[in-house]
């Protein structure tokens, strides 16, 4: 999804919570309160109630954005940025986006995000046809390197190693001059000490589906 599908598809705060109620919908809700997974939905509050207790549950609680006054489509706006680009996106220029005035919410969402995607990379092995790359990425430096000559390219102190690593799977009934074309399913990236084989094939191991 590129920026214009993205602002078709999700052009106000509306959109995007309906978005959410759906996807919210699909997982499920638990009732905190007694334990309870039948709800009401009561569209004028934007709550859920449950069956049993009547305790209410809003549409952010025990999600990500529990405890979060940022509207939902700053959410659904930094999730994009986040996923849809090969670098990586600061709290500042975030902010600079939305032209929010305050530094630390924008940080506080970006920081639940990142969590919130640590984890859910746990949660499965790549399998099928998988294609590895490497990336450098700008990181902030430690304060024993910001003294030395600051090395240039690839050896540079600001720039980490990543090992990238993408699920594809080809595209029933279509095809291209060198074979069916791909789809990326999931990604996993993991920071690495060097880009030795033995590195490189330990990750790959660990991470993906023999």
């Amino acid at each position: 999804m590129n920026l214009l599908n993205f602002n078709e598809i999700y052009p106000n705060e509306e959109s995007c919570k309906l978005k959410f109620k759906e996807m919210r919908d699909k997982q499920g809700v638990v009732c905190s309160h007694c334990g309870c997974k039948d709800h009401y939905w009561k569209a004028d509050k934007w709550v859920y109630e449950c069956k049993k207790c009547s305790f209410r549950t809003t549409l952010r609680s025990g999600t990500v954005m529990h405890g979060s006054k940022l509207p939902f489509r700053y959410w659904f706006i930094a999730m994009h940025l986040l996923t849809s680009t090969k670098k990586s996106f600061s709290a500042k220029e975030i902010q600079r986006q939305l032209s929010h005035k305050r530094y630390e919410p924008i940080w506080g969402m970006l920081h639940k995000l990142r969590q919130a995607m640590g984890k859910r990379d746990e949660q499965y092995q790549l399998g099928g046809s998988i294609e590895l790359d490497e990336g450098f990425f700008s990181t902030e430096m430690p304060e024993q390197e910001k003294d030395k000559p600051l090395k240039r390219g690839r050896g540079s102190q600001k720039k980490t190693k990543v090992l990238v690593m993408a699920e594809s799977k080809a595209i029933e009934g279509e095809t291209k001059k060198n074979g069916k074309p791909r789809k990326v399913r999931f990604i996993k990236m993991q920071v690495i000490t060097d880009l030795k084989a033995d590195t490189i094939t330990s990750i790959v191991k660990k991470r993906c589906i023999s």
